[in-house]
Formats: C-alpha cells, structure tokens, sequence
C-alpha cells in the first residue's frame, strides 16, 4: 500500500472518530457525591447536543460545582469552576470560559429527570455552557418562558437518586452567583466568620466523560413532547413574562456572563 493510501485511510478514520464522538448518546457527569449518567437527544436537539459535547470533549467541564440548588426546581451547574484557593474569606470559584450561543431547540417537555439548557431573560438563543436538571414537572413555567428551555437529555434512575442526594444538601448564601450554593460541612457562620472553603465542601463534578457514543440509544425513551409552547404561540403568548422559577435561572446566568466570581466577591 502506498504512502499516500496510507495517509488517506488515516485521515478517513480520524474523521471517523471525530464523527463518532460528535454525536455520542450517553454521557456521565461524575460529581463527588455520585455519578449521574445522562442520555442524549442526538436527533431531536442536535445542535444543543452538540454544544454540550463541545465542552465534554474539551474538559471545560472538569472541575465544575453545582453552584445552585433550589429545592422542588432544579439543581445547576457548567458555570463555575473550583480553583482551589486557601485565602480566608475568599470564594474559590471562578467562571469558566464560554463559546458561542447556542440555538433553542424546545422540543421537549421540563419534567423531572431531563436535563435542559440554561439561559438570559429575553433572550431565546442565549444558552452556552449552564445546564440544570429538573427535580420535578417544571413544563408549566419552563416550556413557555422565553421561548421554552431546550431539554436537551433524560437522566437515568440511578442518576436521579444522586441528584435528589444534591437536591436536600444544606444550601448557604455566599454572594453574588451564588446565594443557593449546596455545601457539606460548611454555614453561614462559617462564611462569616472567614473559614476557608476546601473541595470537599463543594459538589464538583471532577468530569463529565462519553460512556456510550452509538447514537440510537435514546430510542427506548419516550420523552414527552413540549406541546405547551406550541399553545403559547399560537394565543399570542409572549414568554416573557416572569415566573418564580424562571427568575433563578435569569440570575445565574446573568451573572455568569457579566463576571467572574472573584472580581463579584472582592
């Protein structure tokens, strides 16, 4: 064989790899108090699928904390990273850097168990790296606000029992971003007395890694179709009127643009 068929035959299977990793199915966010694992919508939400693949395959998401926990609604992350600063009175956390928008794709319905998109008030098209995962049926506020949050995945059984351990985890106020931070061994008191915020505080996720990469495993799912976005185009509905649950996610997203955690904190 020749060089030159040689060096064909590798690109040929590069590309293929790439592809294959492009599209992966099922992914597993590895945080320290459990593994969640996450099956993708490939075909129904490609483009969001892909953008989340984007910063799985990069390591963006290594080191990352669920920097938000509220109770009956959600629990956040892909915001902010751990950096392991021993400073008193200093939040070790900082933004991790971002890519382009991405498009909303809301297909499907925010019920407990999926993973959706994060994104700014008013602003459709506005998602890059923050995802959070429904606690319970969240459809009536968030298939119609702001055009619908794109859930983009199912959380398995398994996973979801980890995220309800994250979901009844003390949650403390420490500024900023982050007035609903879930922590272990850590109070107010703490914070206000300038106790150092160590690792095992923190929910991090040390990764989130491709476990599956065939492309059709969420075929057995059946998950339930966002009809309420369609109903709320069709009377005129604006989606942007604010809900209680909608504001959270406002918040945090907004301050994970307008600055970094430390530059909030100081």
């Amino acid at each position: 064989m020749s060089l030159k068929n040689i060096r064909v035959l590798c690109a040929t299977a590069a590309l293929c790899l790439i592809s294959i990793s492009s599209y992966a199915t099922v992914v597993e966010i590895r945080t320290s108090l459990g593994d969640i694992e996450v099956n993708l919508f490939d075909d129904a939400t490609p483009e969001t699928v892909e953008n989340f693949l984007s910063y799985v395959n990069s390591g963006a998401y290594a080191n990352v904390v669920v920097h938000r926990s509220v109770s009956g609604f959600i629990i956040q992350s892909g915001g902010y990273e751990y950096y392991g600063s021993t400073a008193a009175g200093e939040v070790p956390l900082e933004a991790i850097e971002t890519g382009p928008t991405v498009i909303n794709e809301p297909v499907y319905s925010n019920l407990r168990g999926t993973i959706a998109m994060a994104k700014l008030s008013g602003s459709a098209d506005s998602a890059t790296s923050q995802w959070f995962i429904n606690l319970t049926d969240n459809s009536s506020n968030l298939d119609t606000q702001n055009s619908g949050f794109t859930v983009f995945g199912q959380v398995s059984d398994a996973g979801m029992q980890t995220a309800d351990v994250i979901a009844i985890t003390s949650t403390v106020d420490l500024g900023g971003a982050f007035t609903d931070i879930p922590m272990l061994d850590y109070t107010a008191t703490d914070f206000s007395n300038d106790v150092v915020i160590a690792e095992e505080n923190l929910v991090v996720i040390a990764d989130v890694v491709v476990t599956d990469a065939a492309i059709d495993t969420a075929a057995s799912l059946s998950p339930a179709e966002n009809t309420l976005i369609d109903a709320d185009s069709s009377t005129g509905g604006t989606s942007s009127s604010g809900g209680g649950a909608f504001s959270w996610l406002t918040l945090l997203a907004l301050a994970g643009i307008a600055t970094r955690l430390k530059s909030i904190l100081s």
